[in-house]
């Protein structure tokens, strides 16, 4: 049974960037599942998987266009610590949700602390880069209609409600 859409999909994975460096590992844990053709992974990756079958392995990098986007210098701001009422102790790396300038909500994290100014980065960590996966195709399901209707795979490795 070949990955195609609305099959939930259980890989080994390994996520390296360009320098050989490790972002991300299932090794000695569970495996990832996913719904293919719900946007529960990056589209680079999904693409990448779509036919493929049970015990077939693959190298593969993704762009970032195919992955987190490029990096916008205009998700980077600078705040006054006065926009985080409430918060006792600012550290560099803090994440927090924001309203986006399109009205959605986005994460942003805190990048320098000087004074009371707080510079704050709306992108996504991995934005700019190439993605270098190694992975396995360890098991291929058809998706329940309550799956198909939440857009995520539920139960071990998938979504918990």
């Amino acid at each position: 049974m070949p990955i195609a859409a609305n099959k939930a999909v259980s890989i080994d994975y390994t996520l390296t960037n360009d320098a050989g460096e490790v972002i991300d590992s299932s090794a000695g844990g569970a495996p990832l599942v996913y719904l293919q053709g719900a946007g529960n992974i990056i589209p680079g990756l999904e693409k990448a998987l779509d036919g493929k079958d049970v015990g077939d392995e693959l190298k593969v990098s993704i762009e970032p266009e195919d992955a987190y986007g490029e990096y916008s210098a205009e998700l980077v701001s600078t705040l006054n610590r006065s926009m985080f009422e409430g918060v006792d102790e600012l550290e560099v790396g803090m994440q927090f949700h924001a309203s986006a300038p399109d009205g959605q909500m986005q994460i942003v994290t805190i990048r320098d602390l000087d004074g009371d100014d707080v510079t704050v980065d709306g992108n996504h960590p991995l934005a700019g880069q190439r993605l270098n996966f190694d992975v396995k195709i360890v098991a291929i399901r058809d998706a329940s209609e309550e799956e198909l209707a939440h857009g995520h795979v539920h139960g071990e490795g998938g979504h918990h409600h």
